[in-house]
């Protein structure tokens, strides 16, 4: 899929984005009718095909990329305010059916990009002062409106606390989860305990450990240098992505490597974040590390993107 993707001429994009991005959100609605969507861990989030689990938050993320990058292409520039609440509007759309399954990490991502997507557009600083102010009194009111499951609110709020005591058992299940990522982490001192040699990594000590934890394994096996190799070639893959974005020959070219780019930047951030126990614990997987179906297919066909840029 990424070669196919970088074969494909990504200027075509700009006459086919309604489609991408119409598909994408369709997707989207389909997947919240009951019978229709699967659902797991009290999100409604996923179309079962055979062995296959689909994921269209995921898709939706890319949707949204390409038809902020359509539509802003043919603006040429110039913002007014009816525009800038179309491309507010085509990225709030996906947003809001995400939280309705509801799924509050996915949502934080396309809020990151859709930030980076309307900075480089052009809209102008206190409109996004605004928006930010916004996007605080919005996630303020999910995590105290009970749109979220208490263990949902717990994960995501625990960081906060994690030098208090334990005050239930939802907590002390989710602290769990987070001590044993630190300890996970911290046990691989200077230079690891050694390729698939870990103790807390073979014995399973910390949940979901090939999906959002999968950083723990990296961490204790490979060490702090093993661990800073590996973020230095992210790093690279960033400066890369950076540059195809700065010597792109369009617009569309443009907005499509930065929204790739603030894709990755925010998921490496907040998924290696929370195992230390300095970003919120949400179900954001490690791109190209983590174990999974449509978040792999998604980060390959947007490296296809910039390729092709």
């Amino acid at each position: 899929l990424m070669a196919a993707t970088a074969i494909f001429d990504y200027r075509r994009l700009r006459d086919y984005w309604p489609f991408i991005y119409g598909g994408s959100v369709t997707l989207l609605l389909l997947v919240l009718i009951p019978g229709v969507g699967e659902s797991r861990s009290g999100t409604q989030g996923w179309f079962q095909l055979g062995p296959f689990q689909l994921q269209p938050s995921e898709l939706a993320k890319l949707g949204m990329i390409i038809g902020f990058a359509g539509l802003a292409s043919q603006f040429r520039g110039d913002l007014d305010t009816p525009r800038v609440l179309m491309l507010l509007g085509l990225c709030g759309l996906p947003m809001g059916l995400v939280m309705l399954q509801p799924d509050l990490g996915t949502t934080l991502v396309s809020v990151a990009v859709s930030f980076a997507l309307l900075l480089v557009a052009g809209v102008r600083p206190r409109v996004l002062g605004v928006l930010a102010l916004g996007a605080v009194v919005v996630t303020t009111l999910v995590l105290t409106s009970g749109v979220l499951k208490e263990y949902q609110v717990a994960r995501l709020t625990t960081y906060v606390r994690q030098d208090q005591e334990v005050t239930s058992e939802r907590d002390e299940e989710t602290r769990y989860n987070l001590d044993q990522a630190k300890l996970a982490i911290g046990s691989g001192g200077l230079t690891g305990k050694g390729l698939f040699q870990g103790t807390q990594t073979n014995n399973s000590f910390v949940p979901e450990q090939r999906t959002d934890f999968i950083f723990t394994a990296v961490g204790e096996q490979l060490g702090f240098i093993g661990a800073a190799a590996f973020l230095a070639l992210f790093s690279i893959v960033c400066w890369r992505i950076w540059r195809a974005a700065a010597s792109a020959r369009d617009a569309a070219g443009t907005l499509i490597c930065v929204g790739v780019l603030a894709m990755l930047v925010f998921q490496i951030f907040q998924n290696v974040g929370m195992t230390m126990g300095i970003m919120p614990i949400t179900g954001i997987p490690l791109p190209f590390l983590s174990f999974g179906g449509s978040a792999t297919v998604v980060s390959f066909v947007a490296i296809g993107l910039v390729l092709n840029v």
